[in-house]
């Protein structure tokens, strides 16, 4: 099966969570040469694609792509599609990712099946998905053609296939006015430094359990001694404690940190939804029968209020020695 990957990058590269699509989308190619499209801006990209399989990349240009604009790359994919005569189309499950599938299969007058983990072979095509957060696993067959798949964050591994560096063939979609109707006009960006969220490899998150605005300072320091990032639940930023791009779970942030302390967080399903991933996770709880103690590899009976900064105390007692 020829299958195209829409790839999304970052200032260094590919987004890790296009690199895992990419890795499904090698499984769903079977053998075929794969292809994937990059919008505007492919400097760097053919070499490390061309380390994880991908055999020609195809770079939509326009002036359209100066900022995100779904219509438009939307209409790049179909193009890019056709171009490539694909049998289906994958990208990661995103935000971005979703978004643009969802107008593309609106194009297309045909099926998408949203945060695939694993996939069969057939037509219609199975697919496993990620369901109501996490808490289900869905068999779903997949109708229509071409083939319109996003792959569950951090649900598959990004592992290299080298074959040399991607051929890139330039193009320019055709974009109709409608295309361009809807683009990002600004870009604010955050006054918070250091690692994302998304990419942390430590992650120090707190719930009501915090008390107040004022309670996330011993979380800021912890975080700050590990090189992590802060992160909070959805009670958190529903009471303006902390902005939204904190938000760990399912309407937030997913993460996939080697280690995930969370401190007075029940731990409900949508939260969990976003810290399933993580590879060890750390619960701080005053609460002995909390819900996130079940998927805790690690748990402290305490008051976060005195065990965060214990924790800390001693992190610092090491490092002094």
């Amino acid at each position: 099966m020829t299958v195209l990957v829409v790839v999304e990058r970052q200032p260094e590269g590919p987004d890790e969570r296009s690199l895992q699509a990419v890795a499904f989308a090698r499984r769903l190619a079977g053998g075929e040469p794969l292809h994937a499209l990059a919008i505007a801006e492919s400097d760097g990209l053919a070499a490390v694609l061309g380390e994880h399989g991908v055999a020609t990349l195809h770079v939509a240009e326009h002036e359209a792509y100066s900022a995100y604009a779904p219509y438009a790359i939307a209409a790049a994919v179909v193009q890019a599609a056709e171009r490539a005569a694909a049998s289906a189309v994958v990208a990661a499950g995103t935000e971005r990712g979703n978004e643009v599938l969802a107008h593309v299969a609106a194009r297309l007058d045909v099926p998408f099946a949203a945060n695939c983990l694993d996939v069969g072979e057939g037509d219609p095509l199975p697919v496993t998905r990620v369901r109501w957060g996490g808490s289900l696993l869905e068999e779903a067959r997949v109708h229509g053609s071409p083939k319109l798949l996003t792959v569950q964050p951090h649900g598959v591994a990004a592992e290299p296939a080298p074959a040399g560096p991607a051929a890139v063939e330039r193009f320019a979609p055709t974009l109709s006015e409608a295309d361009l109707a809807v683009h990002v006009v600004e870009r604010v960006e955050t006054t918070a430094g250091g690692v994302s969220l998304a990419d942390a490899k430590v992650v120090v998150s707190a719930g009501r359990g915090a008390g107040s605005p004022e309670g996330f300072a011993i979380i800021e320091e912890l975080a700050a001694l590990l090189g992590g990032a802060v992160g909070c639940s959805r009670a958190v930023t529903m009471a303006g404690w902390r902005p939204h791009t904190d938000q760990v779970g399912q309407t937030g942030t997913k993460i996939a940190p080697d280690i995930y302390i969370a401190c007075g967080i029940s731990g409900a399903t949508q939260h969990m939804a976003g810290c399933k991933g993580a590879k060890a996770i750390l619960a701080v709880n005053t609460d002995p029968d909390a819900p996130i103690l079940a998927s805790a590899d690690y748990a402290v009976i305490g008051d976060l209020h005195e065990v965060v900064p214990a924790i800390s105390a001693e992190l610092r007692k090491a490092r002094a020695g």
